[in-house]
């Protein structure tokens, strides 16, 4: 007759058995690792790594030497913060800009939505985020004591060009607009001119399908006909 403890440890072995993965050590730590990049779930990141098992050992040391790349060349711009392979970044080292007009923008994926309609002609500066006391994300977080300084020391800008607009593309939420606002009175207090990127009604739509906030906006930013 087994006691106790020889009963438990039956029961502990099991578990583990059980609870075991059906993968190889590597293909599990594979799928870890895909379950871990945003919006990527358990399903995706296994049918990920029988891709990846799929391949050929080029095509998979193709992605790895992709991110491995990614990782030691890429890094922010010292002027603007854009994604860049180069210091200063293409756009600020372009002599054929508006340096001294800057379009100020939360994220680079945002500078790149904005560069690609062709439509600005300044250079930019990317906030890396927005103001937000629930998340807990501060002034001091975020690049806004480059942006000042940028202003404040021509030197510090793109071709050493003084600073005389300060266009703000910030995303159009309750944590944008309140960093706007707050940046907009420092930047004011330079005499600096500050605009932001118009907002209303898109071409061709119903104002009955436009929500609120989007008709406030249009009625503000209402234009005179000529």
């Amino acid at each position: 007759m087994s006691d106790g403890r020889t009963s438990k440890s039956v029961r502990e072995t099991g578990d583990r058995r059980t609870s075991r993965s059906p993968y190889p050590r590597a293909v599990d730590e594979l799928i870890d690792q895909f379950a871990k990049l945003p919006g990527i779930g358990r399903r995706t990141a296994e049918r990920l790594a029988f891709h990846i098992l799929k391949s050929s050992e080029k095509e998979a040391m193709g992605l790895s030497q992709a991110v491995a790349d990614v990782k030691r060349t890429v890094r922010h711009c010292s002027i603007c913060f854009n994604l860049t392979d180069q210091d200063p970044c293409p756009i600020c080292s372009d002599e054929r800009r508006e340096r001294g007009v800057i379009l100020v923008v939360e994220q680079p994926k945002d500078l790149i939505a904005l560069e690609q309609t062709g439509l600005h002609r300044g250079v930019y500066h990317v906030l890396m985020g927005h103001v937000s006391p629930l998340d807990d994300i501060g002034p001091e977080d975020l690049t806004m004591s480059e942006l000042l300084r940028r202003i404040d020391a021509p030197a510090k800008n793109s071709g050493g060009i003084k600073v005389t607009e300060v266009v703000f593309g910030l995303n159009p939420t309750l944590e944008g607009d309140g960093t706007a606002l707050m940046l907009a009175d420092e930047i004011r207090k330079r005499e600096v001119t500050v605009s932001r990127l118009a907002r209303g009604l898109p071409s061709g739509s119903q104002l009955e399908y436009v929500n609120k906030a989007v008709l406030a906006d249009a009625l503000q930013g209402r234009q005179k006909m000529e």
